[in-house]
């Protein structure tokens, strides 16, 4: 397991290329010129990732005004984004990295601990890319509630 350090504020955002829910690659390069919201989750259906889900597809149009694409990545499979998709009516862009390369690149593929036990998983995490490549914001251990209305509010200041 490749624990990186992931990428800071004002680092280039790292390049990647991942399917969607749909089997269409999506690539960071491609959104060039757009600010991107890139949330990284563990795990499709499960209650915090569905909330946050949830939440960004409630403000999707708030996001857009700002010229603002929403991208959610786990390593769950296209199939299993296409499921989580459509049963909860997501607004978002799913993307799926079973392999994890993404989610070693931002270094939120980590040792996790919960009951005593260690194992790896994704640290749920955010990060505000600007319109030029760059990282302007990073949230880390993620806590759902308020989470959605925190990255609006920074994205409204950074992009005035």
């Amino acid at each position: 397991m490749n624990l990186m350090e992931q990428p800071g504020k004002g680092c280039p955002a790292p390049d990647f290329c991942l399917p969607d829910s749909d089997g269409k690659r999506v690539c960071l390069k491609d959104l060039e010129g757009q600010w991107v919201v890139l949330y990284f989750y563990p795990k499709d259906n499960t209650s915090g990732c569905t909330l946050e889900a949830v939440h960004f597809s409630a403000h999707i149009q708030a996001f857009k005004s700002f010229n603002t694409v929403v991208l959610g990545v786990s390593p769950d499979s296209e199939r299993s984004h296409c499921n989580f998709r459509d049963r909860h009516d997501l607004k978002v862009t799913l993307l799926s990295d079973p392999e994890r390369g993404v989610l070693e690149k931002y270094g939120v593929w980590v040792m996790k601990k919960m009951v005593g036990r260690e194992y790896p998983g994704v640290e749920r995490s955010t990060f505000l890319i600007d319109p030029h490549g760059i990282v302007s914001a990073v949230w880390r251990r993620v806590r759902v509630r308020g989470h959605v209305g925190e990255v609006l509010d920074v994205l409204k200041k950074q992009a005035e």
